[in-house]
């Protein structure tokens, strides 16, 4: 047995790629996005009332790597990267059916051109597919005593420095939103190497909008080095 889903819309969010996307939502509050309903879908009746709801679960599609397929076993990040749990037991991408689900803030809900749900806290990669929208109930859904297994807390917060020429390359790109700093930190912050690395003279990227922003990390600070403009090709 088999099914087929239309998706109902498309993510627009600053995160161009996978690599320093939040974990889970909420963790970078500067993080907006918008969700795009496409046609048929994109008429007002689809989400009347949803306005008097602050949150939204948003059920998306893995598109990026859908293709990868999936094991029975994975190296949560939260366990270092070499220990193994099931996959049902994880938050991996890598599914059986590459389905995710992610909670987020609503801000507003724009009908200028179609319908636009305008969302904060997004960890949802720029381009995603997704296929349905279901307001929040906290009363139903927040269970502060549910047991939370190996995730025992949000992530550890590394300290955020900007070097003077990172400094000078955002005070040139005045196209980036006032929020864009605030975004990085949070970002960066939440440290998006892969666990097993851990060399602070290594420089990474992590593409934001349509720059790409350099940094190391060192111990548990992470070092800002320099903003370029993306390439798009």
């Amino acid at each position: 047995m088999s099914y087929t889903f239309e998706p109902i819309g498309l993510i627009r969010s600053p995160f161009k790629e996978k690599f320093g996307i939040p974990r889970q939502s909420s963790l970078a509050p500067s993080a907006r996005a918008e969700l795009v309903l496409l046609p048929p879908f994109d008429q007002p009746d689809m989400v009347r009332g949803l306005d008097a709801f602050s949150h939204v679960w948003i059920q998306f599609v893995f598109h990026e790597t859908a293709a990868r397929g999936w094991t029975p076993l994975v190296r949560p990040p939260r366990l270092g990267g070499n220990a193994k749990v099931g996959v049902l037991a994880s938050r991996s991408t890598h599914r059986p059916n590459p389905i995710g689900l992610s909670l987020v803030e609503l801000a507003g809900i724009d009908y200028d051109q179609g319908v636009r749900l305008l969302l904060v806290g997004a960890d949802l990669l720029d381009g995603t597919p997704v296929l349905d929208v279901k307001p929040y109930i906290p009363f139903v859904e927040a269970r502060p005593e549910a047991n939370s297994g190996f995730v025992d807390g949000p992530p550890p917060q590394l300290t955020v420095a900007w070097s003077s020429a990172a400094e000078t390359a955002l005070d040139e790109r005045k196209r980036l939103k006032p929020d864009f700093r605030q975004l990085v930190d949070e970002v960066l912050a939440q440290d998006p190497r892969p666990a097993y690395q851990d060399d602070p003279e290594r420089v990474y990227g992590v593409r934001l909008f349509d720059v790409d922003v350099r940094f190391r990390v060192d111990g548990d600070r992470v070092e800002v080095l320099g903003i370029h403009d993306a390439d798009t090709n």
